[in-house]
C-alpha cells in the first residue's frame, strides 16, 4: 500500500486529500483504503504542486464523506 494524504476538505461530492512530501501520488482509478483498511472510494483526479498533489476521492458512500476529513488515506 502506499500513502495517499490526508483528507483536508470535502468539495462537490468528493474527498481531497493533500499527497505527502515526498511520496509518488496514486494513479488514477486506484483503490483508497483508509487508516481502518476499510474502502473508502476510487482516486479521480491529481492536481496541483507537483512536490505535494492533492488527490480527488470518490467515495463508495457519499453520505461518508465528513468523518473522513482529518483522517489518512492509503492506495492499494
Amino acid at each position: 500500500m502506499r500513502r495517499v494524504g490526508t483528507v483536508v476538505r470535502t468539495a462537490g461530492g468528493l474527498a481531497i486529500a493533500r499527497g505527502e512530501r515526498g511520496e509518488e501520488p496514486p494513479r488514477i482509478g486506484s483503490s483508497v483504503v483508509d487508516e481502518s483498511l476499510s474502502t473508502v472510494g476510487r482516486v479521480v483526479d491529481v492536481f496541483g504542486p507537483v512536490d505535494r498533489p492533492y488527490v480527488a476521492v470518490t467515495p463508495n458512500d457519499g453520505d461518508g464523506l465528513a468523518p473522513l476529513v482529518g483522517g489518512k488515506l492509503y492506495a492499494r
